[in-house]
């Protein structure tokens, strides 16, 4: 009998640590999750409230998922469509897997050989992924005003893409119509740690 309680309690805390390590997926309406003091591959930080847009996209990424570097085109495009100095999109990628191949010095190198035109930031925390509910790479989080209106992929199908709803959001959010709604991000899965 002691054996069984002793391993009911194991479960129970083993369950308790779970929750601990992965919070609930982010539902539309909620505010944007604040961090700070991110480090990025241009050698600088950046924090939520270096955004100021009214639109903002997270984008969780990596460098080793082969999904995540096939969007990387996608997202460049994307950037330079509307966001930047003259855009409507405050746009930032984050990076919180904490394997060799995704740490800050590997992230450097991946935004200089591919000319990123976007805020590459590292969190080795994972803080800013269990806040949203992230789970894979590369999951995206379209916030208007403070408040999220979209989540999941970017588009419908990575090899030849008919409807981008990253896009159709950030549209909807400038024209005040109806968000797509959300979809299940494609990608590997995020590298939590325990």
């Amino acid at each position: 009998m002691l054996r069984v309680v002793a391993l009911l309690a194991l479960g129970f805390a083993v369950l308790g640590m779970a929750s601990l390590s992965f919070a609930a997926p982010l539902k539309v309406g909620s505010p944007m999750p604040s961090f700070a003091n991110l480090q990025t591959t241009d050698g600088k930080t950046i924090s939520s409230g270096d955004l100021r847009k009214d639109i903002v996209v997270i984008c969780i990424t990596c460098n080793h998922c082969p999904v995540a570097v096939a969007y990387e085109d996608r997202i460049i495009n994307f950037v330079k469509k509307h966001a930047g100095k003259d855009g409507k999109v405050d746009f930032v990628a984050i990076n919180v897997n904490n394997i060799e191949a995704d740490r800050l010095d590997a992230m450097k190198k991946r935004a200089k050989e591919k000319g990123f035109n976007f805020v590459y930031a590292y969190d080795p925390s994972q803080k800013i992924a269990r806040d949203l509910g992230a789970t894979k790479t590369p999951e995206f989080f379209v916030f208007h005003k403070g408040k999220l209106i979209y989540t999941g992929a970017m588009d419908d199908d990575m090899r030849n893409p008919k409807v981008n709803y990253v896009e159709k959001a950030v549209e909807a959010a400038l024209s005040g119509a109806q968000p797509p709604p959300c979809t299940d991000p494609v990608g590997c899965g995020i590298k939590y740690e325990k």
